[in-house]
């Protein structure tokens, strides 16, 4: 069988998000090939857990009431709940000092290196973009070399300016409901997954719409992105008549 897409690549300089606000993607290089978006946090690399342990080395900790971080941070000197802009701060902080805590999941490394061989595979990590270069660091030296924005723009514009309007399947990944729904709101026929870890704050989760996959782990999140590709590879090679 003939290759179904080519690798020729392709450059976007500049994608305008909203009247007020650019993001740069100079440096993002998309082949004529689908397109995976993957979110960074409690996705790819583990943001909950280490959290929690950067707290306790401060004399904090996370209390699992809701899906929140701001109010159910507590002293463990008096149990007082943190103010808000303590909790800010410390999250800042976090970020800033992410390449000494957070590591990737098991077996992401190995999964995206191998969806890689047949897709472009991008990460869409929200949070400040003053820390892009600690996270860009960070997943360098785990061996998740791919292309990365950091923005805390809404995900769902951002995906439509990427993909545009590419006869191409398009993947995205996230563990927060509301980043999905962006996307579905914005780009068509994507294949929307939902992937969260298995942690007391996350069972607080709003759950994503019944018409969004939901991914068990990273192994099944494979094996719902191959059957998207495989599917398409199909519907290209037997066009309707």
């Amino acid at each position: 069988m003939a290759p179904l897409l080519s690798t020729r690549p392709r450059f976007r300089r500049i994608l305008i998000v909203n009247d007020s606000a650019e993001l740069g993607i100079s440096h993002i290089r998309l082949g004529d090939r689908p397109l995976i978006v993957c979110d960074v946090d409690d996705v790819v690399l583990q943001f909950i857990d280490p959290f929690q342990l950067y707290l306790q080395s401060l004399g904090h900790e996370f209390l699992p009431r809701s899906f929140h971080l701001h109010g159910n941070i507590v002293s463990l000197a008096d149990g007082q709940v943190l103010e808000d802009q303590h909790v800010s701060r410390l999250i800042a902080e976090f970020f800033e000092a992410q390449e000494s805590w957070q590591t990737p999941f098991d077996p992401v490394v190995s999964i995206l290196e191998q969806l890689s061989r047949n897709a472009d595979i991008l990460f869409l990590t929200a949070m400040p973009p003053q820390f892009s270069a600690h996270r860009r660091r960070l997943l360098d030296s785990t061996g998740l070399a791919f292309p990365m924005l950091a923005s805390e723009q809404p995900k769902g514009p951002v995906v439509q300016a990427l993909h545009g309007g590419r006869d191409l399947p398009v993947v995205f990944i996230d563990d927060m409901a509301h980043n999905l729904r962006s996307v579905k709101e914005h780009v068509e026929d994507c294949l929307l997954i939902h992937l969260m870890p298995d942690s007391p704050v996350h069972r607080f989760a709003p759950p994503a719409s019944e018409d969004i996959a939901r991914a068990r782990d990273w192994a099944h999140a494979a094996e719902l992105i191959d059957r998207h590709l495989a599917a398409d590879s199909i519907k290209r090679a037997s066009p309707a008549a």
